[in-house]
């Protein structure tokens, strides 16, 4: 029977609860019908002054579509308003509250109630001209009370110089640059963090009563993927994107698999090799460094994961990718696949905090999108979805752990990497837990299997929720 009992939101230790819930403005506030009206009365005012015939008007609507409505974004993110259905009210404290404001020009603009743009604040706080007053954590809870979140020029400039040529480029030495100055920068930057796993991937909270060490989210998250795919002693597994190689060598040594990793990381592949010696997998456990389009095809894998590395695939070649993961799947094997998005409903934070992101921390991961898109990609290249589960309060957890133990490393890793270094991660980690809380950013876990008609779907049948339990009839 259902419980009586109602939990109150939020009281779960696994979790940073938040102090202030607040809703951005975004896809709610912005009008269609005003985007499209613009997109068609633009080049019909061109072609009424300047005399145009009406096929130049249809080529300048088709030419002028995406950059009017890319300004009439950039206009309403500027203009729109806090939507009324709102949770809590806004402390209405001082910016100078938050943060101190060293740089006369930029204290001369911001003081009081005026709110900054997000894309200034960090980007001035990493260069030094401003200083948190306390925790970066708390600091962001109440973001919405000291910032706001337009499009600014800086923003746009990324978004349309590096962003859209990185989406459309992908090419295996973009991969490798980008892979390399960021994983490559040096493991005990990653561990400061990370931990003893070094696993850069969302954990799972197990027991939602207590606050599990990140050791015991990420133990949860190995187990579980295993778990998920039906590992079994012999396996030949594939992992793509496998980072410092933990779970190759967990299935490796819990599972008895024959565990294959791919990473272009020169660090990790050393790493997970060393990994696997001390724990006497090296026979059944290997990294190799090398790009995802060179992974060895033959003989074909039992199992295949990837756990956010999908992302760096790229919208352009997702497609291709799955295709190569399709060719190298036995017919009744099972690819698991771990992969961050984004939320359709879309708020102007959302934009912020990916941009930023693409920016900083994960350069070329353009592929994470609305999970109705991966489901798309999948089923048009062969796959049937067997399951899917959003995780994305689980890597809030997972991002508050890591956060607090930047926190613990700070002198070493100022000593080492310098200040900026560190601010970009603080506000990294710090912004991203509660994105991924408030559903901006998520996580999902797909598995899937390639659809054929000899399928044995019966072999992934699970129990019921419920199943066994005492319930009324349905009958008079």
């Amino acid at each position: 029977m259902p419980s009586d009992s109602k939990r109150a939101p939020f009281s779960s230790p696994s979790f940073a609860a938040p102090t202030l819930l607040r809703e951005c403005g975004g896809a709610r506030e912005f009008s269609s019908y005003a985007l499209y009206a613009l997109v068609l009365t633009v080049p019909f005012a061109l072609k009424h002054i300047f005399g145009f015939s009406a096929l130049t008007y249809v080529i300048l609507a088709a030419l002028l579509a995406l950059p009017v409505g890319a300004l009439c974004l950039v206009a309403h993110s500027w203009i729109v308003r806090t939507p009324t259905d709102q949770i809590g009210a806004l402390p209405n404290q001082p910016i100078e509250s938050y943060m101190t404001i060293l740089d006369k020009e930029l204290k001369a603009m911001y003081h009081g109630c005026t709110k900054m743009p997000m894309e200034m604040f960090y980007e001035r706080y990493f260069d030094g001209d401003i200083d948190l007053t306390g925790d970066a954590l708390e600091i962001f809870e109440k973001r919405y009370d000291w910032a706001f979140f337009p499009i600014t020029y800086n923003v746009a400039k990324f978004f349309v110089c590096q962003w859209i040529p990185e989406l459309l480029v992908h090419s295996k030495k973009q991969d490798e640059t980008q892979v390399r100055d960021h994983y490559d920068r040096g493991d005990d930057f990653y561990a400061a963090f990370l931990g003893d796993r070094m696993v850069y991937t969302s954990g799972l909270v197990g027991d939602s009563s207590r606050r599990e060490t990140l050791e015991e989210l990420q133990d949860n998250k190995l187990r579980d993927v295993c778990e998920r795919v039906q590992m079994r002693k012999g396996d030949r597994h594939l992992d793509l994107g496998c980072g410092w190689g933990t779970l190759v060598s967990y299935a490796a040594k819990n599972y008895g698999t024959q565990s294959i990793g791919v990473t272009l990381g020169r660090n990790q592949t050393a790493f997970g090799n060393d990994r696997a010696k001390a724990w006497g997998v090296q026979d059944s456990a290997q990294l190799l460094c090398m790009d995802y389009r060179d992974t060895p095809r033959r003989p074909l894998y039992n199992r295949i994961t990837c756990l956010e590395m999908a992302e760096h695939v790229g919208v352009r070649k997702f497609q291709e990718f799955l295709l190569q993961v399709r060719d190298m799947l036995e017919d009744d094997g099972l690819f698991y696949l771990q992969i961050a998005g984004l939320r359709g409903a879309w708020q102007y934070e959302d934009f912020s905090w990916g941009l930023f992101m693409a920016k900083y921390v994960f350069p070329g991961a353009d592929a994470s999108c609305p999970l109705n898109w991966v489901v798309a990609q999948l089923e048009a290249t062969g796959f049937e979805v067997r399951s899917s589960e959003t995780i994305g309060v689980h890597y809030s957890a997972t991002l508050d752990r890591w956060y607090e133990n930047w926190l613990q490393n700070k002198d070493s890793i100022v000593k080492k990497y310098g200040k900026r270094w560190f601010r970009v991660w603080e506000i990294f980690l710090a912004w991203s837990i509660i994105v991924a809380r408030q559903g901006s950013s998520t996580c999902y876990q797909i598995l899937a299997h390639k659809n054929r008609n000899a399928f044995d779907r019966s072999a992934l049948i699970s129990k019921p929720l419920g199943f066994g339990m005492p319930s009324g009839s349905v009958q008079a």
